[in-house]
């Protein structure tokens, strides 16, 4: 989303009536912005695309007659899993042209955001690539039934399936995501011990240090969208991991500075160059080690790490 239509979204749902109060509409909007905003980002990985499927949000709900209405807030998230399921399938055929590996959008998160373990976990980059192997209905119920715990009634008018369906599909998606996520829950301390580690043999070109805390079967992702030089594939391998960073990293040692941030409900590194953003990376940690490495450089891709992100379930 451009900035000019982001601000647009920002006057429409911030708009006053003559009174100089907010319509009921328009209040209720913004008392679940971030909630919605949540949903949409947990469905489709993308700050942009959350932020205009927000905007479809309130253009509809800004014409429902909300006497009709019994629950505004699940009438909304309703409005928004419709709107998110249907660019969720048209993303799936663009990020099939998309230049190098795909990866989701980090977000400057705030410390409430770790607070609230599920949430963050949730919204992790590491689950964020998990939930990308669902197809998009199953995402849309995981999301909903997982992080939010919507009943299965809502679930089922927000994706127009049965009840019976959305509890079959629930199943399904649950042991799928099992199957694939992160081994036992990661506490943000632990996260934070090794990528200090990880920070201190970088900084110092110290191979045997990363090797220490690479997992020995570490991927290493990288997107650069085509616009920043990144590996095109992932990289397989704590040797291999490491001697790529240690001499990427050194080239430009004189120019860089890591320094940690909270991403994604999670801490993170923040590489900047002649002190301009140039990477954010994100880790997976399994049994206290290393097991994947997520470097975003895409510039499309590290607006939102300049303020911080309010999510909310």
């Amino acid at each position: 989303m451009d900035s000019e239509h982001s601000e647009r979204a920002e006057d429409t749902a911030g708009r006053l009536s003559d009174g100089g109060r907010a319509d009921p509409a328009t209040e209720t909007f913004v008392a679940h912005r971030n909630l919605l905003f949540t949903v949409a980002y947990e469905m489709l990985g993308s700050a942009a695309d959350a932020e205009d499927v927000l905007q479809e949000t309130w253009l509809r709900w800004a014409g429902v007659d909300l006497g009709t209405v019994r629950d505004q807030r699940a009438y909304l998230v309703r409005i928004t899993t419709r709107q998110a399921l249907t660019r969720l399938r048209t993303l799936g055929r663009r990020r099939e042209s998309y230049v190098g590996s795909w990866l989701p959008e980090p977000l400057l998160t705030s410390p409430d955001v770790a607070e609230d373990v599920e949430l963050a976990d949730s919204v992790s980059m590491a689950m964020l690539l998990v939930m990308e192997t669902l197809a998009p209905t199953e995402r849309a119920v995981f999301v909903l039934r997982e992080v939010f715990d919507l009943g299965y009634d809502e679930i089922a008018e927000a994706v127009d399936k049965s009840p019976a369906a959305v509890r079959q599909i629930a199943h399904r998606a649950r042991a799928h995501v099992a199957a694939r996520r992160p081994r036992g829950v990661v506490s943000p301390a632990e996260t934070r011990g090794a990528l200090d580690a990880f920070r201190r043999a970088t900084e110092t070109g110290d191979l045997q240090g990363l090797l220490h805390i690479l997992a020995p079967d570490v991927v290493l992702v990288g997107d650069g969208g085509g616009v920043k030089k990144a590996v095109l594939r992932p990289i397989v391998g704590a040797d291999k991991v490491a001697r790529l960073l240690t001499a990427g990293l050194g080239r430009v040692a004189d120019a860089a500075s890591l320094r940690p941030a909270q991403v994604n409900g999670y801490p993170a590194l923040i590489l900047r160059l002649d002190g301009v953003l140039d990477t954010v990376l994100a880790v997976r940690i399994d049994d206290g080690l290393i097991t994947g490495l997520y470097a975003v450089r895409n510039p499309e891709k590290l607006s939102h790490m300049e303020r911080e992100t309010a999510l909310r379930r």
